[in-house]
């Protein structure tokens, strides 16, 4: 083939955002991390969100030795705040970025190990399948004591909220981020909504070790399993599709007590009257798809669950 009817070569311009508070401990190994990537980001804007320790510090120093790195600060709120505090802090960045010509962009974690080409298998998945909006590899946690990792399991259908890597068509087509817990459950089910495909790959070339536990918080990791089930209450979880899950979850540390705190979380949230994610197409497609995963389609094909997506499958 020449040179003048040869395919050009894709686009791989990504912009990272990484919010951060008090990851003095990790935010060195992650930034290192990057920049040792095949493919360097655009940008990547590391929003330090009131941190108390030596974060702010560690990322000046970065931002004055890598031209793509830039930190943003925020003053301190007084204490570490989940879920709609991260994404506040997302877009903190977000709304800073100086590159308006990048086709993905991505919010990642601080405490993280990548493969040096991560950036770059994640690229050429979304590459390889037009329909695939977002993307990550599975998550592995090292931090339990053992010699063994253990993964932080999510279906396959899902991505890592450690390291979200969206298509920009696909991130504009959900409306960005809700600023709530468990926005890394909405995102994914607007994706499916308007028509988009994503995916989590188990593959050595892009495994992530996250060196906090899943669904822990910095108070307790029992104090994080009770914040997930008030989550799953905001986005609209079925109640059947919560009591699974939480079996599901029994079977990871905290053994047997952290399925039980997921549930007991979701169902203070309703004895409550807690506010929910006020999307109620969102909630009937999110019950429908529920109650299909739990083989329970006749329910599921009931008038109030019964719902089309939004956005034809993309070509």
């Amino acid at each position: 083939m020449s040179s003048e009817t040869r395919a050009p070569a894709p686009s791989r311009r990504y912009v990272l955002i990484m919010p951060t508070r008090d990851e003095e401990q990790f935010i060195q190994n992650t930034l290192d991390c990057v920049a040792k990537q095949t493919v360097l980001p655009v940008e990547c804007v590391v929003v330090n969100d009131g941190s108390t320790d030596r974060t702010a510090e560690i990322a000046d120093a970065n931002a004055a030795q890598y031209p793509w790195l830039r930190v943003v600060h925020r003053s301190n709120r007084g204490e570490r705040k989940v879920g709609g505090g991260v994404i506040d802090a997302f877009y903190a960045g977000y709304d800073t970025l100086v590159t308006n010509d990048y086709d993905y962009l991505c919010k990642l974690d601080a405490d993280l190990t990548l493969p040096p080409d991560y950036f770059e298998n994640i690229m050429k998945k979304l590459e390889e399948d037009p329909q695939l909006g977002s993307a990550s590899g599975k998550v592995f946690n090292p931090s339990l004591g053992m010699d063994k990792l253990f993964e932080e399991r999510i279906i396959d259908e899902q991505v890592s909220g450690a390291a979200k890597f969206y298509r920009r068509e696909c991130f504009e087509d959900i409306g960005g981020l809700v600023r709530e817990v468990m926005w890394d459950g909405i995102d994914f089910h607007r994706a499916r909504m308007f028509g988009w495909k994503t995916r989590s790959f188990r593959e050595p070339n892009l495994r992530i070790l996250h060196h906090r536990l899943m669904g822990s918080s910095h108070k307790s990791i029992r104090h994080g399993r009770l914040r997930w089930g008030r989550g799953q209450w905001f986005m609209g979880t079925h109640p059947l599709y919560i009591i699974a899950s939480g079996v599901f979850r029994m079977v990871e540390r905290p053994f047997i007590i952290g399925g039980l705190l997921i549930i007991a979380g979701f169902f203070e949230g309703m004895i409550k009257g807690q506010p929910r994610y006020d999307d109620l197409w969102f909630r009937k497609n999110l019950h429908h798809w529920q109650l299909s995963r739990l083989g329970l389609g006749w329910l599921a094909a009931r008038p109030e669950y019964a719902s089309k997506t939004r956005g034809a499958a993309k070509p």
